[in-house]
């Protein structure tokens, strides 16, 4: 889409906000319909890949050994990256991850590191010399708006999905035994990331890519399943009221338990 039409479209969006409206006719607060598949990529640990209408985020989990931080010697780590495929939006290009990769790996690492999702310390092979680093890689395949919300489920569910590989030992140390795995990663939340915009004085849920373009401003929620709230990512020049910051901490904590409930069920009795 080129510039003029987006200013156009853009345009649109911002008139039809002033009368509470959305291009898709969609309800202020509605939420695209959400689809996740599981083990899609072959060679990794986990990996998950999700729909949310339209919008088409793949993850995969790989676990590598590595030795701890030396001010947490008895913890692994969990790291995150992004790449926006070129061929999922004409304005991302190739190379180097940009700001707005680094900003996407940065808000699905926090909702999951805040959480405490992963026992950091499970992750543990022999404390101060080996541990476990787990690495989640997000692929952006298709933008049709809300990477946010795409990519937190993704990571999340190829998580859930993951199993940790098997090891064994050549003097003192492990090596992994590709293929051959000794359990699955537990995780002692699901978290869940809800992302809003603000256009002109409309509060929008799970935005779509014109909707992304024309906010004043956005909010992503992460929370948890006890309905508390475990991180925020802020965007946009705009602001929101206390009002609708409440508003918003409501709709993310409702929409949080409905689409746990999607995750829990995709991955079955993995986590049981």
């Amino acid at each position: 889409m080129n510039e003029f039409v987006w200013e156009f479209t853009k345009d649109r969006v911002r008139k039809l906000a002033m009368k509470g409206l959305r291009l898709d006719r969609r309800g202020p607060l509605d939420y695209r319909d959400v689809k996740i598949e599981t083990y899609v990529y072959h060679n990794a640990d986990g990996s998950a890949l999700v729909d949310l209408g339209g919008t088409k985020v793949a993850a995969g989990v790989k676990f590598e050994l590595g030795s701890p931080f030396p001010d947490t010697p008895n913890q692994g780590a969990i790291m995150t990256d992004a790449e926006l495929l070129p061929i999922a939006n004409p304005t991302f290009e190739p190379g180097p991850p940009d700001e707005n990769a680094i900003e996407l790996a940065r808000v699905v690492d926090r909702g999951i590191r805040e959480s405490k999702a992963i026992d950091l310390e499970s992750l543990v092979i022999e404390e101060g010399k080996h541990v476990w680093l787990v690495f989640t890689d997000l692929r952006v395949l298709d933008d049709n708006g809300n990477l946010f919300d795409a990519a937190e489920l993704a990571a999340i569910t190829a998580l859930a999905t993951a199993r940790i590989p098997k090891v064994e030992y050549e003097g003192d140390e492990p090596t992994i035994v590709r293929g051959e795995y000794q359990g699955r990663l537990r995780l002692a939340e699901i978290p869940i990331l809800t992302t809003f915009v603000k256009i002109g004085n409309a509060i929008f849920a799970d935005p779509s890519l014109e909707e992304m373009k024309a906010a004043d401003a956005r909010l992503s929620v992460a929370t948890v399943d006890d309905g508390s709230i475990t991180a925020l990512q802020k965007g946009g020049t705009g602001w929101f009221t206390p009002q609708e910051v409440k508003l918003v901490f409501e709709r993310a904590i409702d929409r949080g338990k409905y689409l746990r409930e999607i995750v829990k069920k995709v991955i079955g009795d993995g986590q049981d």
